[in-house]
């Protein structure tokens, strides 16, 4: 059985990306569309290696005739359309934070609460993770099984990407003024400059002080792990172009074996683990952008508190932490007999 797909957003870093994964998992399509706004109309994507669409308008498209709709355009775009893109039975999986925290609306990882996909049928929409969230989760999710995670304390290396094609071509202009005095490129996305620079702030500040870029890493573990393990998270956007970092600190209720937690995570599918207590024998965002695993490095125990652990984990944030994590989605419903 094939199905026909659309993807709203299809211009855009992760719609680029969500249309070259389709192709490259041969996933089972009759038909593709690429929608985004009327300005883009007529604009060539690429679907896979061969084949080009021309991006319609999505104001005007009718979905009634759709199958599975993946919205990355935002959660302004999420929610005027989600009524117009479900209203046909189309099924909506969802990149924007808009429906991530309601709770008719399940927020999936496929290898994490593939169960939780069924309900689902409330809304007929699905709510992909943040991706600082799904990549932190994938490798945590067995230990969290065998020894039971009390605490997580994350501090994040977000690259640009993650903001967006302007937030990248920031990061571009400014490198290259740095070396010519005669040129200047102002900060616009950022609140700072982010060539040769770290930014402690992503997303906008709320009354605790926290950027809701770390309460969404704080929800979304509750919602998809387990409500009982609290979370402190620091979010930092870092001149990398793509491919997010974090520094994860676990606090277990159970003691465990070093040598165990180890062949857990080595065992995790799509999880690799690169942990050579040597110079250079850890997993880096400038290597592993453009891949789907999730690089666990740096296996530590922390002496300082009891169960505790550290981890160094990389995986690139517009495949597995946004447009693979959504089509691994829509392969879940079909596994599962739900589309």
């Amino acid at each position: 059985m094939s199905y026909r797909v659309s993807v709203v957003g299809a211009t855009g870093n992760v719609g680029k990306q969500i249309l070259d994964i389709l192709a490259e998992r041969d996933f089972p399509i009759s038909e593709v569309m690429a929608l985004a706004t009327k300005e883009k109309r007529g604009v060539d994507v690429g679907y896979g290696f061969k084949k080009v669409l021309k991006v319609q308008a999505l104001d005007e498209y009718d979905f009634t005739k759709d199958d599975i709709v993946f919205c990355s355009a935002g959660s302004y775009v999420s929610e005027q359309y989600y009524r117009k893109i479900t209203a046909g039975g189309a099924i909506m999986i969802d990149n924007a934070s808009f429906f991530r925290t309601n709770e008719d609306v399940p927020l999936i990882i496929p290898e994490v609460n593939p169960d939780a996909i069924v309900d689902y049928k409330k809304m007929n929409i699905i709510a992909n993770p943040n991706c600082s969230t799904i990549q932190m989760l994938l490798p945590l999710k067995p230990l969290h099984d065998l020894f039971k995670i009390k605490r997580i304390v994350v501090s994040t290396y977000q690259a640009v990407s993650g903001q967006g094609k302007k937030a990248t071509d920031e990061l571009f202009g400014q490198t290259k003024a740095m070396f010519d005095p005669s040129k200047s490129y102002p900060a616009k996305e950022f609140h700072k400059q982010i060539a040769f620079n770290c930014i402690p702030q992503v997303g906008d500040f709320m009354k605790d002080g926290s950027t809701n870029e770390e309460w969404k890493i704080n929800f979304e573990t509750k919602k998809i792990l387990d409500p009982l393990i609290e979370v402190n998270a620091t979010c930092v956007r870092v001149p990398v172009f793509n491919c997010h970092a974090e520094s994860v600190n676990i606090q277990f209720e159970k003691e465990y074996d070093l040598d165990e937690v180890v062949e857990i995570l080595e065992n995790i599918p799509d999880v690799l683990v690169i942990n050579n207590h040597a110079n250079g024998g850890y997993a880096t965002q400038a290597e592993y952008s453009a891949t789907d695993a999730v690089y666990v490095s740096r296996i530590r125990r922390d002496s300082s508190l009891p169960n505790s652990l550290n981890l160094w984990i990389v995986c690139d944030n517009l495949r597995k932490g946004a447009a693979l994590n959504a089509v691994q989605i829509a392969e879940l419903l079909i596994k599962k007999s739900l589309i």
